[in-house]
């Protein structure tokens, strides 16, 4: 009959899950640990349990060599002679056995003995659990919650404790004490301290065990789930593909009125879930994966890195992309491929600046062509011809549609760009040492011109009633100046076929005596009547010539 002792042993191991020999052997190696304290002796000591009795005796052993010199550990070896003298029948390699009474160990040898007990069974314990469960790994489990702490959460397996760390916890998600719920076993660490088998209910694994629990048709092998991609507490986006071309795979997910989905939706706690058509196409799965955005295009930019271009619309960037980039980045797990999602004006920028880049590189600002001049230059801005590059690119027709570009500014600009770039016709002269004079006479040229078209403005731009005849005043009909200022800006006609009202009453109208005059550039100045000088001559080619005031 087996002692008090060793029944004892064999309730504990019951108990722990542990096989009863290992609680003897951590016995015994506690009470050979313990003897060896108390002796303070370095040598071999081993422990032995009789079951029938419960006695446990303690001994020390050296190993048999053939002959003294062979000795390497006088403490832990012994020659075979002197073996002999003590047991007749040993042979070398044999052990020679001390017996030392373990009556006399204490209470703390005892202390010790038990801390190596509960060590050794702990040990022992934690090794069972490893066996069980290292091998369910991913598998969905059963588990009540047996106490909740700051962080983590505690489950009864049945066999063993679970803890579930914060960051395997979906945020819908509260528990109390006795609730059973269902988790996924995700690792076991052997080196953890407390509980070593880590639970979760953030993994896809739960997702996918409930949609095989509540879908005859993905249990039976007819509907598949090809992906999922989840984020807890968030979103969930699952791939699903039928084997049967008669069976909607998305349909079957949902059920009657959306009844199958609710419930695994419950289960979760609210948690939103995408059901998606799995398609072999990239592309088109790209498309499905990132709905509810609606996608322009998608394009694959690398196949050996897996990367993808999707365009959206702009007014669709923002759901596409979702909140905090969620759909994009779960649409990127479903996929397992990297996606660059772009708006529809992004993507034609990008375009603009590829071109541009493969046009010709670096561009000039157009203010470094000084031939053009001032004005010119600001035709050309208000037009959005800013650079060098790009006005060399019009056409004729192009520049003649910016206001106040006619066919002799079309010359000036035509020959300045030329210039610019170092082309010059035959018998051109390029420019010398002399350019600073000569760019000076036409900045004094252009002032001279504007200053013309300023005074033929002021003429045309005076408006108002018309005024009796009798002093001589009137509407001034004067077309010679509409045609020259029109000759000066290229602009066609200034004004309408009304002249200017006359700032002086009884003025003459000079318009007859200008019309009997042909244009001449150099003395057109010179033709312009003054006010309040008509007496004087302004020039001797027009002297005379002038109007007197009241005279026809």
């Amino acid at each position: 009959m087996a002692s008090v002792l060793y029944q004892s042993i064999e309730a504990l191991s019951r108990d722990k899950g542990i096989d009863p020999g290992i609680v003897v052997s951590a016995v015994e190696d506690a009470i050979a640990l313990a003897t060896r304290k108390y002796y303070k002796t370095q040598e071999n000591m081993r422990a032995e349990l009789d079951k029938e009795t419960g006695e446990i005796r303690a001994y020390i052993y050296k190993t048999v060599v053939e002959a003294p010199e062979q000795i390497e550990d006088p403490v832990n070896q012994i020659a075979l002679g002197e073996a002999r003298e003590l047991a007749p029948e040993v042979e070398i390699g044999g052990e020679i056995r001390y017996y030392k009474p373990t009556d006399v160990l204490g209470r703390i040898a005892a202390q010790m003995a038990k801390q190596v007990i509960f060590q050794k069974v702990r040990e022992a314990e934690r090794d069972t659990v490893f066996q069980e469960y290292n091998h369910r790994v991913g598998e969905v489990l059963n588990a009540t919650v047996k106490r909740l702490e700051p962080q983590d959460v505690i489950f009864d397996l049945g066999k063993a404790e679970a803890r579930m760390p914060k960051r395997e916890q979906s945020r819908l998600e509260q528990f109390a004490v006795g609730e059973r719920v269902r988790v996924v076993l995700l690792r076991v660490d052997r080196a953890a301290k407390g509980p070593q088998v880590i639970v979760s209910r953030a993994a896809p694994e739960l997702v996918q065990n409930l949609f095989q629990s509540e879908v005859p048709e993905i249990y039976d092998g007819t509907v598949m789930i090809k992906a999922i991609a989840r984020e807890a507490g968030e979103r969930t986006k699952i791939a699903v593909t039928s084997r049967d071309k008669d069976v909607d795979p998305v349909g079957a997910c949902v059920g009657m009125k959306g009844m199958r989905v609710q419930s695994i939706i419950r289960e979760l706690r609210g948690e939103k879930i995408d059901i998606i058509e799995f398609s072999e196409e990239v592309t088109t799965f790209a498309e499905k994966a990132l709905q509810p955005a609606k996608v322009s295009r998608v394009s694959i930019t690398d196949l050996g890195e897996k990367q993808l271009e999707v365009i959206v619309d702009d007014t669709q960037l923002s759901l596409a992309i979702g909140k905090k980039g969620q759909n994009v980045r779960l649409a990127a797990k479903l996929l397992a491929w990297k996606i660059d999602i772009k708006s529809e004006e992004e993507k034609r920028q990008e375009v603009e600046q590829q071109m541009q880049a493969m046009s010709g590189g670096p561009t000039t600002p157009i203010e470094q062509v000084g031939e053009l001049g001032e004005a010119i230059i600001q035709k050309l801005v208000a037009a959005g011809v800013t650079t060098v590059e790009a006005l060399a690119d019009m056409t004729p027709e192009q520049l003649e549609e910016i206001p106040g570009i006619g066919e002799k500014t079309l010359e000036k600009i035509s020959s300045a760009v030329r210039h610019y770039f170092g082309q010059y016709e035959e018998g051109e002269e390029r420019p010398g040492p002399a350019m600073p004079e000569l760019a000076e006479a036409e900045h004094i040229a252009d002032a001279q011109a504007e200053e013309e078209i300023a005074a033929l403005e002021q003429d045309l731009t005076q408006t108002g009633e018309e005024r009796p005849s009798e002093d001589g005043s009137g509407l001034i009909t004067d077309e010679l100046a509409e045609e020259r200022l029109a000759e000066v800006t290229e602009e066609g006609p200034a004004l309408a076929d009304e002249g200017a009202e006359s700032l002086e009453p009884g003025r003459e109208d000079t318009s007859e005596v200008l019309a009997e005059h042909h244009p001449n550039t150099e003395i057109a100045r010179a033709e312009a009547v003054v006010e309040g000088n008509v007496d004087e001559p302004k020039d001797e080619a027009v002297e005379g010539k002038k109007v007197d005031e009241g005279g026809a």
